[in-house]
């Protein structure tokens, strides 16, 4: 399904773009050119279960999602103000029903969207002309559906996106494989091949040398050592270091149809495509919240406004006991570091400071908080703006606290305030995005063309269903039985499949 979205802009909102534009641009703000288009609720629910494209491929899970986001407006839990692509240019999509403040700052709030997308670090590697390629993606496998039948390409992809998230989002960034330098290799090929035609030769005097290294002792010797050689590589194990990206290893080394191999790559473009997305979510949030703050406040609003304004901004930046706002977290952690670097309470004169009152009254009106939220919002994931940036004092500002279940009483209390406690538990829930690292350990397990994987284990155990039926799904795109291998109740366990059953084995 795909909708078509290119019409003019109502010419009151295309003023409020220009305006909102212009003011952005003199902030700082650097984007591509931004294209907004004005949806029904109907419309804009198609864009959002498509993941904000207007084309997507056809797959059963993108019509659930759009029948829970209709659902969730016709019951009045939830609205759509806004959604934001990152592409070049940029495209936008408004709510048709919202009026005109609401407009104001959702077009406020997309302009920090788009440069946030055109200058932070983790989103460079991402391809910028993602709209075509969708399209180009939703093409290829519906040529497959053609040929193949729709059952079989969409039963095949349930199996690829139940393995979506086994990717290494870091991969776009890190330079894994260094080549050597020319001379070294042909430096090691040499003492190699030198070591192979001497086998074991001892030192001796020239006249004596046939006696004490024997040439056809020596060339036995050469054969077996390359027989055993031929051997070890036959059966070494592969890859040579645990690797990340399963979606890759399968790529490389899965005994896929070329429709196949086709649909799993695609799935994992997509996947590296949105993975930033979910690295940068409280940052991105916090900074487009930040300018939409800014400029409606000093620029956008008028008197009869302002009200409505407050009311839509403080729903927007609500806190919940039990879940973290990343709209509030970002854009109060934003604020803070820019205070902070302002008034210079950083460094290490700072840090040696124990007296809270020198500290809370430390002001040396350096006015460099502008300039630093600009670098944070640039090199910055979730991960280290977080452990970067969070003080005890914000949260104790912010009122963060650590809760448990209490089954004496029966209902949940404060844990701890204890900043460290704190910090470690909200950067284990952002850290992969909370999800487990799975790791390819050997493609040719026992020397059977078998799969292991390994869960790196950091105190949370896996959901024994959620595991096992991946391991079904890997089992589909491997053709050969699956192995992973995690703790299950502080034991060492392996949950295996072969393709008609499961088996749990513990150490």
């Amino acid at each position: 399904m795909s909708i078509s979205t290119h019409r003019p802009l109502p010419l009151e909102i295309a003023r409020i773009q220009e305006k909102m534009e212009g003011h952005a641009r003199d902030y700082g703000l650097d984007f591509y050119e931004t294209i907004f288009e004005v949806l029904d609720y109907e419309e804009i629910s198609m864009v959002a279960a498509y993941g904000g494209f207007p084309v997507r491929y056809p797959h059963w899970r993108f019509g659930a999602q759009f029948d829970e986001l209709m659902k969730g407006y016709s019951y009045g839990l939830q609205k759509i103000y806004e959604m934001v692509i990152n592409n070049d240019p940029c495209y936008a999509y408004l709510l048709a029903c919202n009026p005109l403040m609401d407009q104001k700052l959702v077009v406020a709030h997309v302009y920090g969207h788009c440069d946030f997308f055109k200058n932070n670090a983790w989103f460079a590697p991402t391809n910028r002309k993602m709209l075509d390629q969708m399209a180009n993606h939703a093409a290829r496998i519906s040529r497959y559906i053609d040929r193949h039948g729709f059952e079989k390409v969409e039963t095949f992809i349930d199996a690829c996106l139940s393995l979506e998230d086994l990717i290494d989002p870091h991969a776009p960034h890190i330079r894994r494989h260094s080549p050597l330098p020319r001379e070294s290799t042909e430096t090691k090929r040499d003492d190699e091949e030198e070591h192979h035609e001497s086998g074991t030769r001892f030192q001796s005097k020239g006249y004596m040398d046939s006696y004490i290294n024997p040439p056809d002792v020596l060339e036995a010797e050469a054969k077996e050592k390359e027989k055993q050689e031929r051997e070890k590589e036959k059966n070494r194990s592969f890859p040579a270091e645990p690797q990340r990206d399963v979606l890759l290893f399968l790529l490389e080394h899965a005994a896929l149809k070329d429709w196949q191999h086709d649909v799993l790559s695609i799935i994992r473009d997509e996947a590296y495509y949105f993975a930033p997305q979910g690295q940068t979510k409280i940052m991105n949030e916090g900074w487009a919240s930040y300018w939409h703050s800014k400029i409606m406040t000093r620029h956008g609003l008028t008197d009869d406004e302002l009200i409505d304004y407050a009311d839509h901004h403080a729903g927007t930046m609500a806190t919940s006991r039990n879940r973290l706002n990343p709209y509030k977290v970002g854009i109060e952690l934003f604020k803070d570091i820019e205070d902070r670097w302002n008034k210079g309470q950083f460094g290490a004169a700072f840090d040696a400071c124990t007296d809270q009152r020198e500290r809370e009254d430390w002001d040396l009106q350096l006015g460099l908080g502008r300039q630093k939220i600009f670098e944070v919002r640039r090199i910055h994931n979730d991960v280290t703006f977080i452990d970067s940036f969070l003080t005890p004092e914000f949260c104790l500002r912010q009122n963060f606290f650590q809760y448990k279940f209490n089954e004496g009483e029966n209902y949940y209390e404060i844990a701890t305030r204890e900043f460290q406690q704190i910090k470690t538990q909200l950067l284990n829930s952002l850290t992969n995005h909370g999800r487990p690292f799975i790791y390819v350990v050997d493609g040719n397990y026992k020397n059977r063309g078998e799969l292991y994987l390994q869960h790196h284990y950091e105190g949370v155990e896996l959901r024994k269903d959620y595991a096992q039926d991946t391991l079904v799904n890997l089992q589909k795109l491997w053709h050969r039985p699956v192995h992973l291998e995690s703790v299950i109740d502080d034991k060492v366990a392996v949950l295996s499949f072969d393709g008609s059953s499961h088996d749990l084995k513990t150490g």
